[in-house]
């Protein structure tokens, strides 16, 4: 029988200011008691109330440039570290949001100590000003509104640090009275005195006076739960006889490097809302002691008592209902996925990262460029992707042409570059063939044999290497993404001009319209209908394929209603130069969308929109003095997941077992 895989170990390093994480990578990277390790920094975007989630895009885009110098201490403390970018009103619902979606065992906080006289001074004049006017002051932090914030929600283990630099680590203080926050304490310093290679010494302060016997019970009690709890022969206890708890710790302290101490057993100062924090005497300790100080406390489930407080406040509940409507309202969702799904293809621009993430996660990744009749652009798109990404940099394992029965030499000259060319009609033949490119991509999905696959048109004059990275980044930097798609700026050719403006037209005139009023989840989507695309392939092979124009917003309903909202990504290509179609052929385009999104809604509420009627179009065929009408049948086929094929299942099977 295989040995079952450790469940990774999920730690939490919300960061202000990236340029502290350090300490905190090297503190994550010890507290994972030989499991393997997954760091995920976050960075918060706090947006105003009053403006669009929206808005925060462009700070969240600065805020995940920053978090990448981050990402360096992993590699330099041996565990996987990755970031993640969160828009919210304030910090700590992010934070608590963030452990929810990842999974944290543990959040770290950085915290850079009490407020410097001048702020205590500032923040008791504006306490005095508000009190003058008549407004409610809040309570003074104890560390921050957001860590205090997190804290008392204790969503799960949490540990504050008081950074005072971890440069030389050889003796680690625990002072302890017992309880759950004093066994995580130890069992955070066990490990961190493993990846250091120090001592422990577990300090217990007695009441002077006590006696001989009773010291000797306290040491024997200390030793037993030194024994029970550290797991390792350089741990010592140690008690001491003392009037003041804290001038003892405090006094010890000055000895060690490191002082670990957990959460006060019992509320000893209370918040205003009944929870509190850590307790007066770690909250001192970690303000005041010379070393580094990390005061942790474990995760504390919601009791019945909570409820019963929130329901002796007439209308507390109601106004909790009220705000938790408002926050989920479908606008404020949208609005937030776009601020923290949007990305820019430059921040993707270091290729060496990108492929140094591909072999972390140890997948590989094929390119498609469908092709029909694409002699005048698909040579300079292979020498573009293929020279950057496959011979400069081993970021693409398959670059793949699939050919719809090009009649020029596309295909000559796609084979003389050296790329494998697979015409679409020839894949699967036992299920036949369609026209259109939903139908290639399909089908490519046969041939091409990444776990990640990228597809890119081969009609565009100015392609650059960020069509591809920029695509695949977003999957390879964040787990949760599935699907990204690439939107940009789109000119249009007005004879031998080239206007900034008016490309996309089908995008801006039928879809994004259509989208908002039947599919808004979708809304903030730019380019819906954009050809350059990547996805993983355990989604891609289990969602049905239209065969021609309305492949690509199938697709984006489809991943919608399977994976969610926070599974899309999109991402800033900048600049597409392609060859614009005519207005006749754009709207035959319209149309079969505008068909394949109204099918989507027939499947979603199974109901019948389209008649038999509908499914044909009248095209106005114009002459000199006359007009008619021509009823043309137009309309995509739809494929079947292509995990249902059994060639394909018995392709992938093949090449697990080879």
């Amino acid at each position: 029988m295989a040995a079952r895989r450790k469940t990774p170990y999920r730690i939490l390093l919300p960061l202000a200011n990236p340029r502290t994480a350090r300490d905190l990578v090297r503190i994550g990277a010890g507290v994972a008691n030989g499991r393997p390790t997954e760091i995920t920094a976050l960075g918060i975007v706090e947006v105003p109330e009053g403006v669009s989630l929206s808005e925060g895009a462009t700070q969240a885009r600065v805020a995940r440039r920053l978090l990448q110098r981050v990402l360096d201490f992993g590699d330099e403390e041996g565990v996987e570290l990755r970031t993640l970018v969160r828009i919210g009103r304030h910090a700590a619902d992010g934070v608590i949001e963030a452990v929810g979606e990842e999974g944290s065992d543990l959040v770290i906080f950085g915290w850079g100590g009490p407020p410097t006289p001048s702020q205590a001074v500032r923040a008791e004049a504006e306490a005095t000003e508000m009190a003058l006017a008549g407004e409610p002051s809040t309570p003074r932090p104890v560390f921050s509104p957001t860590i205090d914030a997190v804290v008392r929600e204790s969503p799960c283990d949490i540990a504050v640090v008081k950074q005072r630099g971890l440069d030389q680590v050889q003796s680690i203080l625990v002072p302890v009275r017992g309880g759950p926050h004093a066994e995580l304490a130890m069992r955070i310093s066990r490990d961190l005195a493993k990846r250091f290679g120090a001592r422990m010494v577990v300090l217990h302060v007695v009441p002077k006076g006590i006696g001989e016997r009773a010291i000797e019970r306290q040491q024997q009690a200390v030793d037993a739960f030194v024994k029970e709890h550290a797991g390792t022969r350089r741990a010592t206890g140690m008690i001491r006889e003392a009037t003041s708890v804290r001038q003892a710790i405090m006094k010890e302290a000055a000895n060690h490097d490191l002082v670990v101490m957990g959460a006060s057993a019992q509320p000893t100062n209370a918040s205003p809302d009944g929870r509190y924090l850590f307790g007066t005497l770690a909250e001192s300790v970690a303000s005041k002691a010379k070393p580094t100080v990390i005061v942790v406390k474990t995760k504390q489930s919601v009791g019945l008592a909570t409820f019963d407080e929130l329901r002796a406040s007439e209308g507390t509940l109601a106004h909790a209902d009220a705000f938790v409507e408002r926050s989920s309202s479908l606008p404020v969702v949208v609005d937030k996925w776009f601020a923290e799904n949007t990305f820019h293809a430059h921040e993707f621009s270091d290729i060496s990262k990108l492929v140094a993430l591909k072999e972390r996660h140890g997948v590989t990744i094929s390119v498609g460029l469908p092709a029909l009749n694409e002699e005048k652009t698909i040579g300079t798109v292979i020498k573009r992707v293929k020279g950057a990404l496959v011979d400069k940099f081993p970021l693409i394992d398959q670059l793949v042409v699939i050919d719809s029965d090009s009649t020029d030499r596309t295909v000559e000259i796609a084979t003389e570059l050296g790329v494998p060319v697979h015409r679409h009609s020839k894949i699967l033949p036992e299920v036949g063939t369609f026209v259109g490119k939903g139908e290639a991509l399909w089908k490519s999905l046969h041939v091409l044999d990444g776990d990640i696959v990228a597809w890119v048109d081969t009609d565009i004059s100015n392609i650059q290497p960020r069509f591809v990275f920029g695509l695949l980044g977003p999957l390879l930097r964040e787990t949760r993404i599935q699907y990204v798609k690439g939107f940009y700026q789109r000119p249009i050719r007005q004879g031998d001009k080239l206007q900034a403006e008016g490309g996309g037209r089908v995008t801006e005139l039928m879809a994004r319209p259509l989208i908002n009023l039947f599919f808004p989840e979708l809304s903030g989507m730019i380019q819906p209908l954009s050809g350059e695309y990547a996805g993983r392939r355990e989604l891609l092979e289990a969602l049905p394929f239209f065969t021609g124009y309305a492949v690509e917003i199938g697709l984006l309903i489809d991943i919608l209603d399977r994976a969610g909202l926070p599974a899309l990504g999109q991402v800033d290509l900048e600049r597409r130069i392609h060859r614009n179609q005519p207005l006749p052929n754009l709207s035959q385009m319209a149309f079969v969308i505008l068909q394949g999104a109204i099918r989507k809604l027939e499947e979603r509420h199974r109901i019948e929109l389209l008649t038999e009627v509908g499914r044909g179009m009248k095209l106005i065929n114009t002459g000199k003095d006359r007009f008619n009408l021509e009823v043309r049948e137009i309309g995509d086929e739809i494929r079947p997941p292509m995990n249902t094929i059994p060639a394909y299942l018995e392709r992938r099977r093949a090449l697990k077992d080879g």
